[in-house]
Protein backbone atom coordinates (compact mmCIF):
# COMPACT_ATOMS: atom_id res chain seq x y z
CA UNK A 1 0.00 0.00 0.00
CA UNK A 2 1.29 3.31 -0.74
CA UNK A 3 0.46 7.21 -0.05
CA UNK A 4 -0.14 8.31 -3.28
CA UNK A 5 -1.94 5.99 -5.92
CA UNK A 6 0.83 4.14 -8.20
CA UNK A 7 -1.53 5.13 -11.46
CA UNK A 8 -4.11 6.99 -12.85
CA UNK A 9 -5.34 10.34 -12.86
CA UNK A 10 -5.80 10.87 -8.96
CA UNK A 11 -3.63 11.17 -5.68
CA UNK A 12 -5.48 8.67 -3.82
CA UNK A 13 -8.91 7.78 -5.82
CA UNK A 14 -11.63 9.02 -6.85
CA UNK A 15 -13.49 9.28 -4.09
CA UNK A 16 -11.21 9.93 -1.87
CA UNK A 17 -9.51 13.14 -3.81
CA UNK A 18 -12.87 14.35 -4.36
CA UNK A 19 -14.03 14.72 -0.70
CA UNK A 20 -11.04 15.57 0.48
CA UNK A 21 -10.17 18.71 -1.99
CA UNK A 22 -13.99 19.34 -3.51
CA UNK A 23 -15.66 18.49 0.13
CA UNK A 24 -13.48 20.69 2.34
CA UNK A 25 -14.46 23.63 0.16
CA UNK A 26 -18.27 22.36 -0.04
CA UNK A 27 -17.89 22.53 3.97
CA UNK A 28 -16.56 25.86 3.75
CA UNK A 29 -19.49 27.12 1.69
CA UNK A 30 -22.16 25.34 3.84
CA UNK A 31 -20.75 27.32 6.68
CA UNK A 32 -20.74 30.36 4.89
CA UNK A 33 -24.34 29.55 4.22
CA UNK A 34 -25.42 29.10 7.87
CA UNK A 35 -22.70 32.73 8.96
CA UNK A 36 -24.76 34.48 6.59
CA UNK A 37 -28.14 33.04 8.20
CA UNK A 38 -27.22 33.16 11.68
CA UNK A 39 -25.53 36.93 11.12
CA UNK A 40 -22.11 35.99 11.69
CA UNK A 41 -20.90 35.70 8.16
CA UNK A 42 -18.48 38.89 8.47
CA UNK A 43 -17.96 38.58 12.16
CA UNK A 44 -15.58 37.07 14.59
CA UNK A 45 -15.76 33.07 14.71
CA UNK A 46 -17.97 31.47 17.31
CA UNK A 47 -16.43 29.21 19.08
CA UNK A 48 -18.31 26.31 18.37
CA UNK A 49 -16.79 26.87 15.02
CA UNK A 50 -13.27 28.03 16.28
CA UNK A 51 -12.81 24.58 17.92
CA UNK A 52 -14.07 22.33 14.71
CA UNK A 53 -12.00 24.68 12.25
CA UNK A 54 -8.69 25.88 13.62
CA UNK A 55 -8.35 23.24 16.61
CA UNK A 56 -9.44 20.28 14.90
CA UNK A 57 -8.14 20.90 11.11
CA UNK A 58 -5.62 23.58 11.51
CA UNK A 59 -4.02 22.89 14.76
CA UNK A 60 -4.44 19.38 14.42
CA UNK A 61 -3.08 19.10 10.62
CA UNK A 62 0.27 20.36 11.94
CA UNK A 63 0.17 17.77 14.91
CA UNK A 64 -0.28 14.84 12.17
CA UNK A 65 3.04 15.43 11.07
CA UNK A 66 4.39 13.40 13.82
CA UNK A 67 2.78 10.25 11.29
CA UNK A 68 4.98 11.39 8.95
CA UNK A 69 8.45 11.37 10.91
CA UNK A 70 7.91 11.41 14.71
CA UNK A 71 6.03 8.22 15.31
CA UNK A 72 8.29 6.68 12.60
CA UNK A 73 11.59 5.55 14.07
CA UNK A 74 13.31 4.04 10.94
CA UNK A 75 12.57 7.54 8.92
CA UNK A 76 13.62 9.64 12.15
CA UNK A 77 16.95 7.11 11.76
CA UNK A 78 17.32 7.75 8.13
CA UNK A 79 17.59 11.69 8.66
CA UNK A 80 18.63 12.37 12.37
CA UNK A 81 19.96 16.07 11.31
CA UNK A 82 16.82 16.42 9.54
CA UNK A 83 14.59 15.48 12.08
CA UNK A 84 16.51 15.99 15.65
CA UNK A 85 18.11 19.37 14.40
CA UNK A 86 15.13 21.03 12.87
CA UNK A 87 12.85 21.29 16.07
CA UNK A 88 16.29 22.80 18.07
CA UNK A 89 17.01 25.19 15.25
CA UNK A 90 13.22 26.39 15.02
CA UNK A 91 13.35 27.05 18.63
CA UNK A 92 16.65 28.92 18.83
CA UNK A 93 15.36 31.15 15.95
CA UNK A 94 12.20 32.25 17.11
CA UNK A 95 14.13 33.17 20.69
CA UNK A 96 16.12 34.81 18.75
CA UNK A 97 13.66 36.79 16.77
CA UNK A 98 11.37 37.13 19.46
CA UNK A 99 13.75 38.97 21.40
CA UNK A 100 13.67 41.53 18.75
CA UNK A 101 9.80 41.86 19.64
CA UNK A 102 6.79 40.32 19.89
CA UNK A 103 5.17 42.20 17.10
CA UNK A 104 7.88 41.27 15.32
CA UNK A 105 8.18 37.70 15.84
CA UNK A 106 4.30 37.49 14.86
CA UNK A 107 4.70 38.89 11.78
CA UNK A 108 7.77 36.88 10.79
CA UNK A 109 5.67 33.99 11.80
CA UNK A 110 2.97 35.23 9.57
CA UNK A 111 4.60 35.62 6.46
CA UNK A 112 5.88 32.23 7.19
CA UNK A 113 2.45 30.76 7.16
CA UNK A 114 1.20 32.34 4.17
CA UNK A 115 3.93 30.80 2.23
CA UNK A 116 3.32 27.49 3.53
CA UNK A 117 -0.52 27.87 2.57
CA UNK A 118 0.69 29.18 -0.85
CA UNK A 119 3.08 26.44 -1.56
CA UNK A 120 0.59 23.64 -0.50
CA UNK A 121 -2.00 24.31 -2.97
CA UNK A 122 0.80 25.12 -5.63
CA UNK A 123 2.27 21.56 -4.37
CA UNK A 124 -0.98 19.83 -4.90
CA UNK A 125 -1.60 21.09 -8.76
CA UNK A 126 2.06 20.38 -9.23
CA UNK A 127 1.43 16.15 -8.51
CA UNK A 128 -1.65 16.64 -10.32
CA UNK A 129 0.32 17.79 -13.32
CA UNK A 130 2.60 14.96 -13.36
CA UNK A 131 0.16 12.49 -12.90
CA UNK A 132 -1.66 13.42 -16.42
CA UNK A 133 1.29 13.93 -17.98
CA UNK A 134 0.81 17.54 -18.82
CA UNK A 135 2.79 19.73 -21.35
CA UNK A 136 6.04 21.92 -19.97
CA UNK A 137 3.20 25.17 -21.19
CA UNK A 138 0.31 23.62 -19.29
CA UNK A 139 2.37 22.61 -15.98
CA UNK A 140 3.63 26.32 -16.19
CA UNK A 141 -0.09 27.72 -16.44
CA UNK A 142 -1.18 25.53 -14.17
CA UNK A 143 1.45 26.88 -11.61
CA UNK A 144 0.70 30.40 -12.57
CA UNK A 145 -2.98 30.00 -12.04
CA UNK A 146 -2.65 28.49 -8.73
CA UNK A 147 -0.21 31.15 -7.72
CA UNK A 148 -2.35 34.20 -8.93
CA UNK A 149 -5.32 32.67 -7.10
CA UNK A 150 -3.28 32.88 -3.72
CA UNK A 151 -0.55 35.35 -3.96
CA UNK A 152 -3.08 38.23 -5.31
CA UNK A 153 -5.71 38.23 -2.67
CA UNK A 154 -2.98 38.47 -0.20
CA UNK A 155 -1.60 41.23 -2.55
CA UNK A 156 -5.06 42.69 -2.24
CA UNK A 157 -5.43 42.17 1.13
CA UNK A 158 -1.77 44.46 2.07
CA UNK A 159 -3.64 47.26 0.03
CA UNK A 160 -6.45 47.20 2.31
CA UNK A 161 -5.46 47.45 5.50
CA UNK A 162 -6.86 47.49 8.36
CA UNK A 163 -9.15 44.37 7.87
CA UNK A 164 -11.54 42.91 10.41
CA UNK A 165 -9.61 39.89 10.06
CA UNK A 166 -6.09 39.27 10.39
CA UNK A 167 -3.86 36.33 9.95
CA UNK A 168 -2.83 35.72 14.08
CA UNK A 169 -3.22 38.56 15.39
CA UNK A 170 -4.03 42.34 14.87
CA UNK A 171 -1.07 44.09 12.81
CA UNK A 172 1.13 41.22 11.57
CA UNK A 173 0.66 42.16 8.31
CA UNK A 174 2.85 45.16 6.99
CA UNK A 175 0.65 47.67 5.32
CA UNK A 176 1.61 49.56 2.35
CA UNK A 177 0.00 52.33 -0.25
CA UNK A 178 -1.29 51.08 -3.75
CA UNK A 179 -3.03 52.92 -5.74
CA UNK A 180 -6.73 52.48 -6.73
CA UNK A 181 -5.54 51.61 -9.81
CA UNK A 182 -3.11 48.88 -9.42
CA UNK A 183 -5.63 47.31 -7.47
CA UNK A 184 -7.95 47.29 -10.04
CA UNK A 185 -5.31 46.07 -12.41
CA UNK A 186 -3.97 43.21 -10.08
CA UNK A 187 -7.70 42.01 -9.48
CA UNK A 188 -7.76 42.14 -13.18
CA UNK A 189 -5.03 39.73 -14.18
CA UNK A 190 -6.65 37.65 -11.60
CA UNK A 191 -9.69 36.64 -13.50
CA UNK A 192 -8.14 36.85 -16.48
CA UNK A 193 -5.80 34.31 -15.98
CA UNK A 194 -8.63 31.88 -14.36
CA UNK A 195 -10.41 32.77 -17.63
CA UNK A 196 -7.60 32.02 -19.84
CA UNK A 197 -6.82 28.70 -17.44
CA UNK A 198 -10.49 27.69 -18.16
CA UNK A 199 -10.42 27.88 -21.84
CA UNK A 200 -7.25 25.90 -22.13
CA UNK A 201 -8.46 23.19 -20.12
CA UNK A 202 -11.91 23.43 -22.18
CA UNK A 203 -9.65 23.63 -25.17
CA UNK A 204 -7.46 20.13 -23.77
CA UNK A 205 -10.34 18.66 -23.25
CA UNK A 206 -12.04 19.13 -27.08
CA UNK A 207 -8.84 17.65 -28.43
CA UNK A 208 -9.42 14.15 -26.57
CA UNK A 209 -6.33 15.35 -23.75
CA UNK A 210 -8.84 15.51 -20.83
CA UNK A 211 -7.33 17.57 -17.61
CA UNK A 212 -7.03 15.78 -14.88
CA UNK A 213 -10.47 16.08 -12.75
CA UNK A 214 -8.82 16.83 -9.18
CA UNK A 215 -6.18 19.41 -10.47
CA UNK A 216 -9.81 21.13 -11.73
CA UNK A 217 -11.23 21.19 -8.20
CA UNK A 218 -7.75 21.92 -6.84
CA UNK A 219 -7.16 25.31 -8.48
CA UNK A 220 -11.08 26.26 -8.98
CA UNK A 221 -11.18 25.77 -5.23
CA UNK A 222 -8.34 27.26 -4.20
CA UNK A 223 -9.76 30.47 -6.18
CA UNK A 224 -13.08 30.68 -4.92
CA UNK A 225 -11.98 30.15 -1.40
CA UNK A 226 -9.31 32.79 -1.61
CA UNK A 227 -11.52 35.28 -3.32
CA UNK A 228 -14.19 35.09 -1.48
CA UNK A 229 -12.63 34.71 1.62
CA UNK A 230 -10.22 37.62 1.86
CA UNK A 231 -11.45 39.83 -1.08
CA UNK A 232 -14.98 39.29 -1.07
CA UNK A 233 -15.68 39.19 2.35
CA UNK A 234 -14.32 41.05 5.45
CA UNK A 235 -14.52 39.45 8.50
CA UNK A 236 -12.86 36.41 10.80
CA UNK A 237 -15.63 33.74 10.54
CA UNK A 238 -15.54 34.50 6.91
CA UNK A 239 -11.95 33.81 6.44
CA UNK A 240 -11.36 31.13 8.80
CA UNK A 241 -13.60 28.60 7.37
CA UNK A 242 -12.21 29.31 3.69
CA UNK A 243 -8.89 29.19 4.65
CA UNK A 244 -8.35 26.51 7.33
CA UNK A 245 -10.86 23.54 5.55
CA UNK A 246 -9.08 23.29 2.26
CA UNK A 247 -6.15 23.02 3.34
CA UNK A 248 -6.09 21.12 6.86
CA UNK A 249 -8.47 18.48 5.37
CA UNK A 250 -6.32 17.00 2.39
CA UNK A 251 -3.21 17.25 4.56
CA UNK A 252 -4.91 15.22 7.31
CA UNK A 253 -6.02 12.67 4.50
CA UNK A 254 -1.98 12.66 3.46
CA UNK A 255 -0.62 11.83 6.80
CA UNK A 256 -3.52 9.17 7.97
CA UNK A 257 -2.85 7.41 4.36
CA UNK A 258 1.02 7.83 5.02
CA UNK A 259 0.53 6.25 8.71
CA UNK A 260 -1.89 3.39 7.34
CA UNK A 261 1.24 2.79 4.45
CA UNK A 262 3.89 2.32 6.89
CA UNK A 263 2.07 0.48 9.84
CA UNK A 264 4.06 -2.67 9.12
CA UNK A 265 7.17 -0.17 9.97
CA UNK A 266 6.25 1.64 12.85
CA UNK A 267 4.91 0.10 15.55
CA UNK A 268 3.92 3.50 17.33
CA UNK A 269 2.10 4.03 14.34
CA UNK A 270 0.39 0.50 14.11
CA UNK A 271 -1.19 0.70 17.53
CA UNK A 272 -2.47 3.94 17.35
CA UNK A 273 -4.09 2.93 13.87
CA UNK A 274 -5.72 -0.14 15.03
CA UNK A 275 -8.09 2.34 15.78
CA UNK A 276 -8.31 3.46 12.19
CA UNK A 277 -9.44 6.78 11.03
CA UNK A 278 -11.33 7.96 14.41
CA UNK A 279 -8.21 6.44 16.92
CA UNK A 280 -5.80 9.09 14.26
CA UNK A 281 -8.57 12.07 13.87
CA UNK A 282 -7.98 11.59 18.14
CA UNK A 283 -4.61 11.73 18.58
CA UNK A 284 -4.14 14.88 16.60
CA UNK A 285 -7.01 16.73 17.78
CA UNK A 286 -6.20 15.88 21.54
CA UNK A 287 -2.46 17.50 20.67
CA UNK A 288 -3.94 20.16 19.16
CA UNK A 289 -6.85 21.05 22.26
CA UNK A 290 -4.21 21.11 24.83
CA UNK A 291 -1.59 22.92 22.35
CA UNK A 292 -4.27 25.45 22.62
CA UNK A 293 -5.26 25.48 25.92
CA UNK A 294 -1.55 26.37 27.14
CA UNK A 295 -1.64 29.25 24.51
CA UNK A 296 -4.70 30.38 25.81
CA UNK A 297 -4.07 30.33 29.74
CA UNK A 298 -0.35 31.65 29.70
CA UNK A 299 -0.76 33.85 26.75
CA UNK A 300 -4.01 34.75 25.03
CA UNK A 301 -6.66 34.72 27.87
CA UNK A 302 -9.39 34.99 25.24
CA UNK A 303 -11.24 31.43 26.17
CA UNK A 304 -11.47 30.80 29.93
CA UNK A 305 -14.74 29.03 29.65
CA UNK A 306 -13.53 26.72 27.54
CA UNK A 307 -9.81 26.81 28.78
CA UNK A 308 -9.89 27.89 32.13
CA UNK A 309 -8.42 30.34 34.21
CA UNK A 310 -4.45 30.57 33.55
CA UNK A 311 -1.94 33.04 34.74
CA UNK A 312 0.02 36.63 33.59
CA UNK A 313 3.25 35.58 33.17
CA UNK A 314 5.94 37.81 32.71
CA UNK A 315 8.12 39.44 29.41
CA UNK A 316 10.88 36.59 30.02
CA UNK A 317 8.60 34.10 30.34
CA UNK A 318 6.39 34.71 27.44
CA UNK A 319 9.88 35.12 25.63
CA UNK A 320 10.53 31.17 26.36
CA UNK A 321 7.03 29.99 26.13
CA UNK A 322 6.06 31.21 23.02
CA UNK A 323 8.73 29.89 20.75
CA UNK A 324 8.21 26.74 22.61
CA UNK A 325 4.22 27.18 21.96
CA UNK A 326 4.45 28.26 18.40
CA UNK A 327 7.29 25.23 17.45
CA UNK A 328 5.11 22.34 16.21
CA UNK A 329 3.75 24.64 13.91
CA UNK A 330 7.52 26.11 12.75
CA UNK A 331 8.80 22.23 12.63
CA UNK A 332 6.07 21.57 10.58
CA UNK A 333 6.66 24.59 7.82
CA UNK A 334 10.26 23.46 7.75
CA UNK A 335 9.73 19.84 7.22
CA UNK A 336 6.81 19.99 4.69
CA UNK A 337 9.93 21.19 2.41
CA UNK A 338 11.54 18.05 2.52
CA UNK A 339 9.34 15.37 3.57
CA UNK A 340 7.08 15.06 0.51
CA UNK A 341 9.80 15.48 -2.07
CA UNK A 342 9.34 11.82 -4.22
CA UNK A 343 13.29 11.44 -5.45
CA UNK A 344 14.89 11.90 -1.43
CA UNK A 345 11.50 10.01 -0.11
CA UNK A 346 11.87 6.06 -0.69
CA UNK A 347 8.51 5.48 1.06
CA UNK A 348 6.61 7.47 -0.45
Amino acid sequence: MTVLAREGPWLFDRKTDLWAFGGSALLAFALLGLGMLTGVLESDTPDVVWIGCVVAVDVAHVWSTIYRVYLDGSEVRRRPLLYLGAPVGCYALAVGVHALGARFFWTALAYMAVFHFVRQQAGWVKLYARREQASTFDRRLDQLTVYAATVVPILWWHAHLPRSFHWFLEGDFVSFEVGARVTEVMVSVHWFLLAFWGARQVQRWRQGEAPSLGKVVVIVTTWLCWHVGIVALNGDFAFTVTNVLIHGIPYLVLTYRYGQARRHAAPWIARILRGGAAAFAASVVFLAFAEEMLWDRFVWHDRPSLFGEGAVLSASALAVLVPLLALPQLVHYVLDGFIWRGPTNPHL
